[in-house]
């Protein structure tokens, strides 16, 4: 088991029963995430972007135009803070006190660089494709060199990370075991809804299937 904290930045203080440091939950949960949160400080104020992560191993790679602020800011202090979180449902409790969410979330630190390798380019553009929906990157075009020129693709290289994980029954307070009060979990997940095919070009023209990776999503 390998292991990626407690370190400087992402240690769990608050909590602390619900943390774990293990690399393979870790990066599970950025796995599962439909998007995660880039923070860094742009001028005098501190601010996160919301966007998608590919990973290969324990580097991540993500994406913006070439002028994205927040992404230069971060190359120029060198390193970056990532989060990611699934929400997973509700943990009602007999007091609004111990109530909560269910979730697993991530806090990640790295350093950052800019990805100018062309074939790292195309296997990062892959992975981040393939993060908004797995097995996309093989039924699309590849990138033009319009399209390359004007995406900034940056790698970061995880130097220390903790997880916590709020799951399973309430806490209740001895006390309150016995009011009428319903307690209980409720489960949520992401479900899609049915494919709206585009209705230009060749779409229009003809039968199209839909494409394996989205019929992929109703086997799940």
């Amino acid at each position: 088991m390998t292991s990626l904290g407690p370190g400087e930045h992402t240690r769990v203080r608050r909590l602390p029963e619900k943390a774990t440091y293990d690399a393979d939950t870790i990066f599970a949960i950025i796995d599962d995430a439909p998007f995660v949160q880039l923070a860094a400080v742009v001028g005098d104020l501190a601010m996160t972007l919301p966007t998608l992560a590919g990973r290969a191993g324990h580097t991540l790679y993500v994406h913006g135009s070439q002028s994205n602020a927040l992404l230069r800011a971060a190359l120029a202090a060198g390193r970056v803070h990532l989060t990611a979180t699934c929400y997973d449902g509700l943990r009602l409790a007999r007091s609004a006190f111990e109530s909560s969410i269910a979730y697993r979330s991530a806090s990640v630190v790295g350093t950052i660089r800019v990805v100018d390798d062309e074939s790292e380019w195309t296997r990062a553009s892959d992975l981040l494709t393939d993060a908004a929906l797995p097995g996309r990157s093989r039924e699309v075009r590849a990138s033009s060199d319009r399209e390359r020129r004007l995406t900034l693709i940056c790698a970061i290289d995880v130097t220390e990370a903790s997880a916590k994980v709020s799951v399973g029954p309430t806490d209740d307070e001895p006390e309150d075991l016995d009011s009428a009060v319903w307690a209980g979990t409720i489960p949520a997940r992401l479900v899609y809804g049915a494919p709206q095919p585009a209705s230009d070009g060749a779409m229009a023209r003809g039968n199209i299937p839909i494409p394996p990776s989205v019929e992929a999503l109703y086997e799940s």
